[in-house]
């Protein structure tokens, strides 16, 4: 079967050099075998075959193809939840735990890139934009409660005017500067990831969809075009995992977003609209978000589909939305429009455990997975290994399945969407 191509974005247009990786053909034989060409199949795949394992990941497009390579590039401190829910879930020692692991997460993303010098654009600093006096209350309150909880110190609170020196729209007032954030170019990191595997003894199949998975001691994965025999499988489809694990699927919901690119805009331009090179998005329940590429293009993100189809009139109606925030770009020329899916959980924590002893998972990172997905590669491969505390500590993450079943889960959430959506506006 053929890899289906990335979708026609800014990023698929400027990658760097894309490496054709074969299909599975007869039978493969490996330690593990990683369904999902990601951010999290990748990293695990680095970290097992690091530690010795014999390792084939296998992708059913092209690496990269799915959020890995379409999403905002934008790389967020902690948990999507917020960690006041997360230490009620799991008590304080857990949550010191899994707040230790989200930093982890960044400094192993920045670690990778400058380790392999991976061309991707990298970017330090992000900045939560307050829409609503309010918002600065609850922005204060997150950064209060980071650095007296974790000793976390890299937030600055922006009252208007300094906000204005980093953004210039008169749509925020105010704003939390993460000093430990940043942005980068989301396709380029994950080839580069991909590079880093291959150079260290995994073996990827891309156009390989998997079909079905047979076994628990001994799992047969069957492909479009041939089988894997494996001892470990890594399941990391994330939201373009489908139906292949219905009990998997019942825990998150694929959730459309949008990003618009614009024409390379003026030096001057794009000093003035965000003079310090820095990811933005507002603190909106439906956000918008934004930053500048590397050739001064304005990457802005936003909209939500429920049903995964794009909302009509799309490109037009990001356009309006970025006008709203910048509208000195009301003449700016927007060269691509696209979209993809996040996985989003109903706790919006990640969701990481087991179906077995030998069968993994890690899914439903609701939005924080560009960082987040290189640590749970690493725990996932710490606990196939032998060394599983770090990993436990995300198992017992409590998740509940979408209610509503197959049907009707779609239209209930769009309904709790709906509710959000007007406070946002109040």
């Amino acid at each position: 079967m053929a890899a289906e191509p990335h979708v026609d974005s800014y990023y698929a247009a400027s990658a760097n050099g894309m490496v054709d990786h074969p299909t599975v053909q007869g039978t493969v034989a490996a330690d593990v075998c990683i369904v999902g060409g990601g951010y999290t199949g990748i990293s695990a795949a680095i970290e097992l075959a690091a530690r010795g394992y014999d390792t084939v990941l296998v992708e059913g497009n092209r690496i990269g193809w799915g959020a890995s390579g379409r999403n905002g590039g934008q790389i967020v401190t902690g948990f999507a939840s917020g960690m006041d829910k997360i230490r009620n879930q799991v008590g304080e020692a857990d949550a010191k735990i899994l707040w230790a692991l989200a930093e982890e997460a960044k400094s192993l993303l920045y670690e990778r890139i400058r380790e392999h010098a991976i061309e991707c654009d990298l970017k330090r600093g992000y900045l939560f934009a307050a829409v609503k006096p309010r918002h600065i209350d609850e922005l204060r309150a997150e950064a209060e409660g980071c650095n007296s909880d974790y000793g976390y110190d890299q937030f600055e609170l922006l009252d208007r005017d300094r906000m204005g020196e980093e953004v210039a729209s008169a749509a925020y007032c105010g704003g939390l500067l993460d000093h430990g954030g940043g942005h980068f170019h989301p396709l380029n990191y994950a080839l580069g990831l991909a590079r880093v595997a291959v150079a260290g003894g995994v073996r990827i199949f891309e156009g390989s969809p998997v079909i079905g998975i047979t076994g628990q001691a001994n799992p047969v994965i069957e492909t479009s075009a041939g089988t894997i025999r494996a001892k470990y499988v890594v399941l990391c489809g994330n939201a373009y995992l489908g139906d292949l694990v219905p009990v998997l699927r019942r825990k998150v919901m694929p959730v459309g977003t949008y990003v618009i690119a614009t024409e390379p805009l003026a030096e001057s331009l794009a000093k003035r609209l965000i003079p310090n090179d820095l990811a933005v998005a507002d603190v909106n329940f439906v956000l918008d978000y934004f930053r500048l590429s590397a050739d001064r293009r304005m990457l802005f993100g936003g909209k939500v589909s429920y049903t995964t189809m794009p909302p009509p009139s799309l490109k037009s109606s990001m356009r309006r939305s970025m006008v709203r925030v910048f509208p000195d770009l009301a003449e700016a020329r927007v060269d691509y429009v696209w979209g993809g899916n996040v996985a989003i959980t109903v706790e919006r924590s990640p969701h990481i455990g087991r179906l077995s002893d030998n069968i993994y998972f890690a899914q439903g990172f609701s939005g924080h997975g560009v960082a987040m997905t290189g640590i749970a590669g690493r725990v996932v491969a710490e606990a196939i290994a032998g060394t599983a505390e770090r990993f436990d500590a995300f198992e017992r993450l409590p998740h509940h399945s979408f209610v509503g079943g197959r049907l009707l889960r779609t239209p209930l959430l769009a309904l709790a969407m709906l509710y959000f959506r007007i406070r946002d506006m109040l």
